[in-house]
């Protein structure tokens, strides 16, 4: 298989499926995270957007008063309908927030891969 960018990020992306909203300048749109790591994520959604424009997003977790708001984000890739964003900026809330949603997705890859039960309980 050939190597590409996208396969040497600095941190493993985690599947999600979590709602968003984003704008920029001249555009407000919606979808879904479809994957996520420390420094940026995936969305799929119908609207077409350019790669190099900067993007706010807000992304709605589970529990929505947790949500994440990333204050800056750029477009750095466009594959039809799917399109992968580098976080610039967060506020410190949101950097915490992101560090324990990762954190929890890990885990959960974790549990599921390799299980958390003893046959000796």
């Amino acid at each position: 298989m050939m190597q590409t960018a996208l396969d040497s990020r600095a941190y493993h992306r985690y599947p999600v499926a979590f709602p968003v909203i984003f704008g920029g300048a001249p555009f407000v749109g919606e979808g879904t995270v479809t994957d996520l790591s420390l420094t940026g994520c995936s969305i799929l959604c119908e609207r077409a957007v350019l790669s190099g424009s900067y993007v706010k997003l807000s992304v709605i977790l589970p529990d929505p008063t947790l949500s994440l708001f990333i204050e800056l984000g750029k477009i750095r890739w466009v594959r039809k309908n799917v399109f992968g964003i580098e976080f610039m900026r967060l506020p410190t809330i949101t950097r915490q927030r992101l560090d324990r949603v990762v954190w929890e997705q890990l885990t959960a890859l974790i549990e599921a891969r390799f299980g958390t039960d003893s046959p000796n309980r």
